[in-house]
């Protein structure tokens, strides 16, 4: 990423001025993303054998190109974390509580509810959809954050505590909303196999190893070359890989699924529904709460996408491992990202006019 100047935080220009110097890939962002949503789907719908040639090699239950793509997307924005600024974000009570509760509170239980309110006749596209409620997002969302001048260093803390949480909790929560809750208030339920070490894995994976070559190149090369050097020159260079890897994790993501989502165009509007109805209620009221309690707007636009994000790349992973790649509940799982993506992008331009508006 071409540093997204940030524009509004500690570091940056008047608004007008950093978008003039955007390289041409930020300014035109949700262009390369809508061309990379339908490449991808061309791809899978037009190309033979393609999903299985892709899903060939896994890492931690998710395609080996997919994985690549993730990688290669975190690691730039996790190299740009001041890691020394972390205890200012581990003391700030209001942020954690109200990420925690948000995520692991309210977000699952409000996933639920949309679940059975719009798709009470779809039980397989409603427990896809709680599945995708429970995966609480580790990866993208570090990039919406970045791209919306959030709090870096907030960002890091929340997903490692997300990821923390996701390892101990994904399980048993799938086990309450999939099986105790529907039996308490009498209706059908589903059960859940999932193993709390491939969720380690994956978090291992996906979030572990960027973070250790985020730090490890800030470390080193602070202390070989100094602040001013790593910030000023290396970061310019490597920032734009972070982009190419969204771009190229898209592309790969909607080729696995094309033939399954444009083959079944009525079933992914059932899904996208609720869905878009789950990232406006999430993401609306976490803003809202964070301006309530007086965070400052990089730590409001923080906990706002850390709190409306999902760990698609799990939610996939569990629903196709239980319930198999043809199932409902794998392509609920699938048209999470299909929504996600675009709407999260449009809520990174809703962010920054609040911004001006609000803060």
């Amino acid at each position: 990423m071409a540093d997204l100047a940030r524009p509004g935080t500690r570091d940056s220009a008047p608004d007008t001025a950093v978008v003039a110097r955007l390289s041409r890939l930020d300014q035109f962002l949700p262009v390369w993303i809508g061309l990379a949503m339908i490449a991808g789907l061309l791809l899978g719908r037009l190309v033979p054998g393609l999903d299985d040639a892709l899903n060939a090699v896994q890492v931690g239950g998710i395609s080996l190109p997919i994985a690549i793509g993730l990688l290669i997307m975190m690691y730039p924005v996790l190299a740009k974390v001041r890691y020394d600024r972390l205890d200012t974000v581990t003391g700030d009570r209001r942020l954690l509580l109200s990420s925690l509760v948000l995520n692991w509170v309210l977000g699952p239980a409000l996933m639920f509810a949309l679940a059975w309110l719009f798709l009470p006749d779809h039980p397989e596209y409603r427990t896809g959809l709680i599945i995708v409620g429970l995966a609480r997002c580790i990866a993208m969302v570090i990039i919406w954050n970045d791209l919306a001048c959030g709090d870096r260093e907030a960002a890091a803390v929340l997903v490692a505590l997300n990821s923390v949480f996701q390892v101990v909790a994904f399980g048993v929560l799938g086990w309450f909303y999939l099986s105790v809750l529907p039996g308490w208030l009498g209706l059908d339920g589903a059960r859940l196999d999932v193993s709390g070490w491939e969720i380690a894995g994956n978090v291992l994976v996906f979030l572990g190893i960027p973070l250790l070559a985020g730090y490890l190149t800030r470390h080193f090369g602070e202390k070989i070359k100094g602040r001013d050097w790593y910030e000023n020159r290396l970061l310019p260079t490597i920032g734009p890989a972070a982009l190419y890897g969204l771009l190229f994790t898209i592309v790969i993501l909607f080729a696995l699924q094309g033939d399954a989502i444009t083959s079944r165009p009525w079933d992914v509007a059932l899904i996208a529904v609720p869905l878009l109805a789950y990232f406006a209620i999430m993401w609306g009221g976490s803003y809202a709460l964070g301006k309530a309690i007086g965070l400052t707007y990089e730590r409001t636009t923080t906990l706002a996408f850390t709190a409306a994000g999902n760990n698609f790349e799990l939610a996939i992973a569990v629903a196709i491992g239980t319930f198999g790649v043809t199932s409902g509940q794998a392509l609920a799982g699938v048209v999470g990202p299909l929504i996600e993506v675009p709407v999260l992008v449009g809520l990174v331009y809703v962010s920054l006019w609040a911004r001006r508006r609000f803060f």
